[in-house]
Parts: C-alpha cells; structure tokens; sequence
C-alpha cells in the first residue's frame, strides 16, 4: 500500500505539470465515455432493467399465439380463466386491460389521464409495497376503488398523505382512494405510462366498448403470472401446451392451432424486439467506434509524451528501478486519465439523457421514454473508464519497457525516440492515425445516410396542409355523452369556433394522420363473390369541412353534409383504395364493406400519409363522424382541427373558451399545432439524424486532431533534416510537398481501407432510412472529399510551421 500511495503521489506530481496533456487526454475519453454512457442508458432502460415488482426472476408475462407464431396477442377473458382455473405452474395469474382513458376532476381543470383495469390480485401478484394504504381486496372487484400512481397523487393531489379513503370523481364516478403505488412503479410495459388502476369489474363503466366476456374469440387482455417455486419457465410452458391442446380439441372453432408464449414480464414487445434490439445494436457500434477513435488518439499523445520522457526512464533504470515499477506506474498514470475522462463522460451523458427527452414519439397514449443513469449504466461507465485506461496505457507502458533493454536503453540515453529511428516509415503512431481515420469514414457514411434521410424524410409530400393548423381533442364519451350527444357537442363547438376571429374552417376527426396508427379494417366490393384479396384500409372519421381544413384535394365527388345516423352509411376513399378495389372503374356510387358495415363512396381525395412518414401509399376509408360515434365510438376520443389565417399562438385560449362555455367539466388535452405535430412524426429520422450527427462530428474531430498530432510531432523530429534541406535549397513549395505527401497517404491508406468497412456497415441500417440507399453514391462520394479536405487542412498546419524554421536554428537543434 505504501508503494501505491508513493506511485500516486508521483503520478499527480507528473500529470500536474503537463496540463494540456491532461486536459486533451480527459476531453477525449470523456467525449468517446459519454457518447457510450448515453447508448448504453438505453439499453439499461428497455433491455437490462427488471420489472419493479417483487422476485421479478419468478414474475412472467403470458401471451397466446396461433399457428406457431412467436408472436402474440391478447387473452380473452374466458381462456383466462380457464388457464387461472387449471394450471398448477403458477402461484398466481393476474389480468387487466393496458389503457383505460379517463378524465379525472377535482380541485383545478379537468385533466385526462390514462389508467389501467386489473384483477382484484394484480398488487398480490406483483408483489408491490405500497407507498400508502393497500392493493384491492378479493372482494373488490366489482367496486368502485383506485390506486393512484405516485406522480398523479404528488401532481394533483400535492402528495396529500391523508387522500387514503378519501372520494374523486373519475370520469363523473365516485372512486374511493385505497392506495399510492410505489414511485419507480408505472405499470408492467416497458413505454406506457399509466396514472391509476381500478378493479376490472369497472371496465365497461369506462369503456363501454370492450368485448363480452363470454366471448371467446375477442382477445382484450394482458396476463401475468407468478411461477410457483421450484417450477422453471420450460416447465410452465409446457404444461401450457398441454392445456392449449386441450383447449384446441374442446373449442375448436376458436381455439384450433391457438398456442402460448411465456416471456419475461415488462421486457421488449415480441413483435418489435428484433428491430429494437437491431437499432441499439447499431448505436452501440457507432458509439464503440467513437470511443476507438479517442482511444487511438489518446494513444498517440501519450506515445509522444513517452517518447519526450524515455531519458527521464533511462536514468531510472539505470539507477535500478525495476522494469515492473515502471509497467505499473505508467498504467496508474493511464487509468486515472481514464477516470477523469469518465467523470466527464458521465456528466455529459447526464446532460444528453436529458436531451433526448426533447424528441416525442407521435403517439396518442402517454409514453414514458425517459433515460437516466442508474446504477448500472455508472458501473458500465466505471468499468469502460478503467478498460479503457488499461487499452490505452499498455502501449506507452510497454515503451517504458522496452526502453530498459540495453540497446534501447543507450539510444533513450542520447535522447533518441525508440518509435522514430531512422529508416523507419511504418510506425505505430503512423498506424493509429490510420485506423483512426478508418473509423471515422465509417461514422461519417452512417452519419451522411442518416442526415440524408431526414432531408428526403422532410420533404415528402404528406398529402395535407402542413401549417397554420390547429389540433385540440377531447372526449365527451368519458364524460357520460351519449353517442347523440357527443355529435351534438362536437357540431355545436365548431360552430362556437368557425366564428371566432381568423379563423378559415374547423373540422373534428376521431384520429389524425400520421399519428402512428388508426383501426384498419379488411375491405371488398359489395357483392362481389370469392374475391380475390380484401384490402386492409385505414379507417378514419371526419366531419364537413374535414378535407378543407386539412388541405386534402377532392378530385372526384362531394363532401360529408351532416348525414343522419341512421341514414345508410357513405364513405370518401383515397386514389389507393380505388385502384385497389376499382381499377379502371369509376368508384362514385360503389358499396364497399367491411367490418360488419356497408358504406356508399360519395368521394375520392388524393392519397395521404396515413401511418408513417415513409409509407407507401396505403388505402383509406374516411367514414361520416355523425354516422360512426354509435356503432364504433372513438377509443382516443375526438380532435377539433382549426385551420386559421395567421398563427395559432393565441388561438388555443380561445378554443379552450369554447369548450368550457359548453362544458366547463371537459377535459382539453392533446393541443398541439400541426407543425408539432409533424416534428414528432419524424422522431426516428430525427433521432438517428442528430445522435449520429453528433458521434460523426467527434470521430471526425479527434480524427483531425489526431492526424494533426501526428504530422505536428513528424515535423517536431525532422527539423534537424527540414533545416539542411532549406539551407541546400530546399524550396517553400517543396517542403510544404514533403509534409503534406506524408499525411495525406496516411489518408489515403485510410480511405482504402475504412471505405469498404463503411460500404459493410451501413447495410445494418437499411430498415431505418427514408428514401434513402445503404449504398447512396453522393454519400460515398462527398464524406471522402469532405474527410480528404479535413485531413488536408490538419496537413497543411504543420507544413506550414515546418516551412518557416530557420536553418542556423535547425542545424544546431539536437
């Protein structure tokens, strides 16, 4: 210990008095820490972390499949029970319903939230310690209690700890408050955020829409279970192919070919775990690129730094330090240059995490996308710190034992580098700048495609007006409207708001495009026999006006004009829908049905961007608002669109006037202008564009210092010969040639060897370009002039300070 304390001592006197070394070492680790700090807090958030339940290594999620297939769906309720009823693998199963919207009153305006519907033993199996009070009790799953999320009772109700038996009024019901969930605890997905959970037994209560429970094919609820000790995960899971067999052979009309699937319970959805997984996949990799490019160039600063000390070393050992003495000091000095690039990685990675809550995904449903560093993105980093001091220090540390070979050893004597003796063109500092610039071409080809993308993302035609709308939702049905009363509402508020100042038009849909997802339904043309396909189309509710509002042009046919409810049903279809399902036709006057429902088409509009910004053109089905809130009420409730001559800055106070004159009760929620709205459907090509922007823009930084370092410190040893030559004759122009022949073949090595590892690499990000090729040839053709220009100028510092030494100067340098 006394030797350690001595090492460190020695090594803080040394660092100390080479700050600029410490300071660019430092800034480089911590830039390539942070940048993997930041990936990794992903990877923390939806891979690594367990559920926040009890024993979360016994706690699984139950799904059912069909035919085979990995992925899954939903349970319905009597196969729920059935499986509760039969099955021994289990200690307990619990059911509830993902998303159960509400509006919730009380002191302040009405707010909306989103909740949950679970079984009276949900808490029991999750094994949950309340923050107060207590889960449900088996006997309340038909009463109207609430567990309130830790967030909803701090933000609504100030943390009020006497709210325990306490009434609030959730969507106009009386709820009694039993418990507060544990803060860290917002339900068992891995991104939805729910704010409360009542007993199953109110589900219809909320939502009137939810399926019978007597019907077997209607699959509307998640299952989670409580594997029984002793039993292993294979082990339920076959006993659960033993009961779907069973199932299959006593139902076989909904059952047939039905199987489950067990996974572990708040881990990644199936269907989408291969694609996360795959773009996490590809950050890590960039960010390991990032660190390897710091890494070389830390390596290349204390290569030059071990070669201006090598006399000091040489005296050492000829004084009789032992060669370890010197292995094991050097590597402290490394591994705490390391540990101060961590500390700077670690709040630079701070402040991205809390960046990136900037981005919004495009979705109707609240997210929770949060990042943090939690305990093991900080051991990760501390181990990346420490890895990464070792890696690099072990090459400066294995000069310092070299040096104390005896022909070495004299050289270092006289002063000489061990790296850069005469005839030596290969070397490894040489090397490093290589592998260097390597990396980086592969980062700024990623960053090229990817900053590609969002441009050409940013320029498709969406196929409606893109600014000076308004969006503002709201959801009568949650509020007690009958479906005669919510049209009632919505009509009698678009009056109210067509005539407020500058305003041009107002519509109300039930969902608005490119919000990530709208009910489809599988179309075919009225009696039609044995067709063909059945086109899925996008189904969407509008109003008179709708198509105004939004910009989209009706090329065929007329608009809604308030049809009664009970009149046959019309619909408008897109240009896709018609050369799906009437190529060469004119579809005016056509029935189509689906869904249970046949609608007479009045109108065609020009296609629209439905789902994704990079779609291809989908079919949609735009139905008759006034027609559909009965048969099939909007789940999401209804968004007003205003379309409005100038900005729409002021225009939410009003709208939200509006709404509170006809009920000051209604919760306003979702307002959001269609510019917003548009920034949040381009989260990915946003996301990927910025976080590979920003890695591309540091490779290529310590790329560029590094080559810089390298040239600097080739013209900082060949003054000697730089001085004969200009004193033989030597021109300006051709020493400026020397210098900048030798970095830019250091470049060229690097582009022939970085440009088909680029080419290998980008194929990894195929499924998240937009319009956009992995090979994309301006691409691969502008970031090697743009990295060959950046490699030139980093060349042409030194050769220029190479060009001006004076030759009595030089020729009595040693």
């Amino acid at each position: 210990m006394a030797q350690l304390r001595q090492d460190l001592s020695y090594t803080f006197r040394r660092l100390s008095k080479s700050p600029g070394l410490v300071l660019a070492v430092v800034f480089s680790i911590g830039l390539g820490i942070a940048a993997n700090s930041t990936i990794f807090s992903m990877v923390s958030r939806f891979v690594l972390k367990p559920p926040p339940v009890g024993n979360p290594g016994t706690f699984i999620a139950l799904h059912t499949t069909h035919d085979g297939d990995v992925c899954c769906n939903n349970f319905p309720w009597p196969l729920y029970t059935d499986v509760r009823d039969q099955s021994k693998s289990f200690s307990g199963l619990a059911a509830y319903y993902e998303l159960l919207p509400a509006s919730i009153g009380g002191s302040g305006e009405p707010e909306r939230v989103w909740g949950q519907s679970a079984t009276a033993n949900y808490f029991d199996v999750t094994q949950l310690h309340m923050t107060l009070g207590r889960g449900f009790l088996g006997s309340e799953e038909n009463q109207q209690v609430i567990v309130l999320g830790h967030r909803l009772w701090r933000r609504r109700f100030a943390s009020d700890p006497a709210i325990i038996g306490k009434s609030i009024t959730l969507s106009g019901h009386p709820f009694t408050v039993v418990g507060i969930a544990p803060a860290g605890f917002r339900g068992l997905d891995l991104i939805l955020d729910p704010q409360f959970w009542i007993p199953l037994g109110n589900v219809e209560a909320l939502a009137p829409s939810v399926p019978g429970r007597n019907l077997r094919y209607a699959h509307w609820i998640d299952v989670i279970g409580r594997l029984k000790p002793g039993v292993t995960q294979s082990q339920a899971s076959a006993e659960l192919h033993t009961l779907a067999q069973n199932y299959a052979r006593a139902y076989p009309a909904t059952d047939k070919g039905n199987g489950f699937y067990l996974d572990q319970a708040d881990s990644l959805p199936p269907r989408d775990k291969s694609t996360i997984l795959l773009f996490l996949a590809a950050l890590s990799i960039v960010v390991l690129l990032v660190l390897g490019i710091a890494c070389a160039n830390v390596v290349n600063l204390l290569l030059a730094h071990a070669a201006s000390r090598q006399r000091e070393m040489a005296v050492r050992i000829a004084l009789g330090a032992r060669r370890s003495q010197l292995l094991l000091q050097m590597l402290i000095e490394s591994v705490i240059l390391a540990l101060g690039g961590g500390l700077l990685g670690t709040a630079l990675s701070l402040w991205a995490t809390s960046a990136l809550a900037a981005f919004h995904v495009p979705a109707p449903v609240p997210l929770d996308l949060t990042l943090s560093l939690d305990w093991r993105v900080l051991l990760y980093t501390f181990a990346l710190s420490v890895g990464t001091g070792l890696l690099f220090g072990l090459i400066p540390a294995w000069i310092a034992f070299q040096t104390a070979t005896r022909p070495i050893l004299v050289s270092a004597l006289k002063g000489e580098d061990a790296l850069a003796r005469p005839g030596r063109r290969i070397t490894l500092r040489n090397t490093l700048v290589v592998a260097q610039i390597a990396m980086s071409i592969v980062l700024l080809s990623a960053t090229g495609l990817f900053l590609r993308s969002l441009e050409h993302a940013s320029t498709i035609d969406i196929g409606f007006r893109s600014r000076n709308v308004l969006m503002v939702s709201v959801d009568p049905r949650v509020h007690g409207y009958t479906p005669e009363h919510t049209t009632q509402f919505l009509t009698e508020l678009r009056n109210r708001v067509a005539a407020l100042p500058g305003v041009i038009s107002v519509a109300a849909t039930d969902s608005v495009p490119l919000a990530g997802g709208n009910r489809s339904d599988g179309m075919q043309v009225e009696g039609q026999k044995n067709p063909r396909s059945t086109p899925s189309a996008e189904l969407y509710m509008a109003t008179p006006g709708y198509f105004e509002t939004l910009g989209i042009p009706r090329i065929a046919g007329r608009d809604f004009a308030n049809e009664p409810p009970t009149a046959p049903k019309v619909a408008i279809v897109n240009q896709a829908f018609v050369q799906q399902l009437f190529p060469g036709q004119n579809p005016i006057g056509q029935h189509v049905s689906g869904g249970g429902v046949t609608y007479e088409i009045i109108g065609v509009t020009k296609n629209i961007k439905s789902r994704f910004i990079n779609e291809d053109d989908r079919p949609v089905l735009f139905r008759s608002l006034a027609q559909s809130t009965a048969s099939d009420p909007a789940f999401l409730g209804y968004t007003l669109i205003v379309h409005s001559q100038g900005g729409t800055a002021n225009l939410l106070s009003a709208v939200r006037q509006q709404i509170h004159a006809l009920d000051p009760a209604m919760a306003v929620y979702n307002a959001e202008t269609i510019e917003e709205h548009l920034r949040s459907a381009l989260f990915l090509p946003r996301l990927a564009g910025t976080l590979f922007g920003i890695f591309g823009f540091i490779g290529l930084v310590l790329a560029a210092v590094g080559l810089y370092s390298v040239m600097s410190y080739a013209v900082s040893r060949r003054t000697r010969e730089i001085g004969i030559r200009i004193a033989l004759g030597a021109q300006l122009a051709a020493i400026h040639r020397l210098i900048l022949r030798q970095g830019m073949l250091l470049t060229l090595i690097a582009l022939a060897v970085g440009l088909p590892a680029a080419l290998a690499a980008t194929k990894l990000f195929n499924s998240f370009l937009y319009g956009v090729r992995p090979h994309d040839i301006v691409t691969f053709t502008l970031v090697p002039i743009f990295l060959a220009t950046v490699a030139l100028a980093a060349c042409w510092l030194p050769a220029r300070r190479a060009a001006k030494v004076d030759p009595q100067t030089t020729l009595r340098y040693e």
